[in-house]
């Protein structure tokens, strides 16, 4: 008897310490940061992340917050700042905030994040409202051509994506790129309605944004930015109407600054097993998204050569002074 109660005393000591140690990643409870107003990418993002995370059983909670402003700026100074060495909280970004740092000379930069992981890759497209008179690429093209100061665009932030292609577009089709009419939104709802509205000449996002729209018949997608046709999209690429853009948005999951290698580890480890997660892969197939998952080391020296990147390309059209 005394052996059994002591076997059972033993089990109750291992049951305890077993409490005492690490948590498992059912236990997560995470803040995750959409540094952009509701409907865009990184909302659309962010919510995903929720939504995948909790039914795949990774995180007990995921809170999603919205932080607009400036590209992206106002949310990673708020997260830097207010964050620092939280290992439960998380930022989605982009693309979009490396251009948009680098052209409101942030103080507040990327290289004080963590990384974490790349996420997604997007095709970029241009549409105009169904009742434009610019019916093709090539429209668009002469338009731009016989006079940028009357094509206006609408897309994301200032700097971000949008805007570089944007000027991309002028620079390959011959104009002058640094002239470029370009209208800022913070949200894609709101970029949405003045397409619509006709307030604009034309729309550039992601196409998982405007794919309800277009299906419906109320915009007309003029090009992809894709290199080949996209499956069972019926849209014509730049490439094959002559027009020379090709460009993908991406977007990623950074942590706070001052986080341990554990933490870091623990975060990074819950959005490997997103990635991989069933629900995560429907959420990509309904949005449209490509699977672009990149974590560890890689994804922190692919962000140093995209920061690199994507400064240059905004200098070489005038939005950032060399």
């Amino acid at each position: 008897m005394i052996s059994s109660h002591m076997r059972l005393f033993g089990a109750v000591v291992a049951l305890l310490l077993g409490a005492s140690g690490p948590a498992p990643a059912q236990q997560l409870e995470l803040k995750l940061m959409a540094p952009a107003a509701p409907g865009g990418g990184w909302d659309q993002t962010a919510r995903s992340m929720q939504q995948a995370l909790v039914a795949a059983g990774i995180a007990r909670s995921v809170q999603v917050t919205n932080v607009p402003g400036a590209g992206g700026s106002v949310g990673i100074a708020q997260f830097v700042n207010g964050a620092k060495g939280d290992g439960n909280q998380m930022m989605v970004n982009g693309f979009v905030m490396v251009g948009a740092l680098a052209m409101n000379k942030s103080p507040v930069t990327l290289d004080q994040v963590t990384p974490i992981a790349r996420l997604t890759e997007e095709t970029q497209v241009i549409v105009v409202p169904a009742n434009s008179p610019i019916k093709t690429a090539q429209d668009l093209a002469a338009a731009v051509k016989a006079d940028i100061a009357k094509v206006t665009f609408a897309g994301g932030s200032a700097g971000g994506v949008d805007h570089v292609m944007a000027a991309l577009f002028a620079g390959t089709v011959g104009a002058d790129a640094k002239k470029i009419n370009y209208i800022p939104f913070s949200g894609g709802g709101e970029s949405l309605a003045a397409i619509l509205g006709g307030k604009v000449t034309a729309g550039i996002s992601g196409l998982s944004e405007y794919e309800g729209q277009i299906k419906a018949g109320k915009l007309r997608a003029l090009g992809v930015t894709s290199a080949q046709r996209l499956p069972g999209v019926d849209i014509p690429t730049f490439k094959e109407q002559g027009i020379d853009l090709v460009l993908a948005n991406w977007r990623s999951v950074v942590a706070p600054p001052g986080i341990t290698p554990e933490q870091r580890k623990v975060l990074s480890d819950a959005v490997e097993k997103m990635v991989k997660s069933d629900s995560w892969k429907e959420i990509l197939k309904q949005k449209g998204w490509d699977d672009a998952y990149l974590g560890g080391d890689a994804f922190a020296d692919f962000l140093k050569k995209e920061i690199t990147r994507v400064t240059e390309v905004l200098k070489s059209v005038g939005l950032v002074k060399s």
